[in-house]
């Protein structure tokens, strides 16, 4: 079970560790939420876990005691090592992977390179809640499933639409891989210290043929998404990199109006561009 915001302030105290608010370190003080997870993830055996950002090992708890394999990243010293004397028996039992290292950079920790299918569960950090889904897209290996407690802003933002003002380059990039299934509403209290925002609880499946944007795909996407109040023909003619004519071309193939801008433009349209720039 999760530690009440008493204990959870003596844990911190032991190790001499004030919550870095930079880093997006709220730490969950709400059981609930802990079995809402777990039951969203819908948890398979011979599955492994991914975890980013365990903190002081609420959720990892209860992945292990479950019977999970978890991989998991820590980027603080403090909480890495004292994650490493709560579970050094799952460690010694080869049940609990745990990496130091910024999860921007090391977004899947030591998940073996020979794991084709894997879950994240995660209570995400929100300093690096886009930063890291961008990296893992960048991996190539797909999980099966992600369930990822997320700022609200930020929960919004990576499922936004087009035609909607949030509608960015990497919600058009998830889109192409995952499906967003569930959500559950969390308020900001179930975490010590309290954020300032609400967050959601999001489950995300991945699509029966997920595509992947190329690495040159993301950049142009981004880059067209900077200037997201131009209109994209604007855009395709200023473009001065060799993808001007993919850009172009896709124009006209795809019958677009240049008067539209990019968060109008549907994500399937934005995939068309991304196959024709990887030929």
């Amino acid at each position: 079970m999760p530690l009440s915001p008493s204990e959870t302030t003596e844990v911190l105290k032991s190790i001499s560790h004030r919550p870095k608010k930079k880093l997006g370190q709220n730490f969950l003080i709400d059981g609930n939420l802990v079995k809402k997870s777990i039951a969203m993830s819908e948890l398979e055996a011979d599955l492994q876990i991914v975890e980013i950002g365990p903190g002081l090992g609420t959720l990892t708890q209860q992945l292990l005691e479950n019977g999970q394999t978890v991989h998991a990243v820590e980027f603080d010293y403090n909480l890495y090592s004292y994650l490493k004397v709560r579970f050094q028996d799952f460690i010694r039992q080869k049940k609990l992977f745990l990496t130091r290292a910024d999860a921007v950079r090391n977004p899947i920790g030591s998940l073996p390179a020979d794991t084709l299918d894997y879950m994240v569960v995660a209570n995400l950090p929100y300093a690096i809640s886009s930063p890291w889904l961008e990296a893992l897209l960048a991996t190539e290996r797909i999980p099966e499933r992600m369930i990822l407690m997320l700022q609200k802003e930020a929960a919004e933002r990576i499922c936004s639409m087009h035609n909607a003002k949030k509608c960015n380059a990497l919600s058009i990039f998830l889109d192409g891989v995952f499906a967003p299934r569930q959500t559950h509403q969390v308020p900001r209290q179930c975490f010590y210290p309290a954020p300032a925002v609400d967050s959601i609880l999001i489950r995300m499946d991945r699509r029966e043929k997920p595509f992947l944007f190329s690495s040159a795909a993301r950049s142009l996407t981004r880059r067209i998404f900077t200037q997201r109040r131009k209109q994209i023909g604007s855009l395709a003619k200023q473009e001065k990199t060799k993808h001007r004519k993919e850009l172009l071309d896709w124009i006209d193939q795809m019958n677009l109006p240049k008067n539209l801008r990019p968060e109008e433009i549907a994500p399937s349209i934005w995939r068309e561009l991304a196959r024709s720039m990887n030929t």
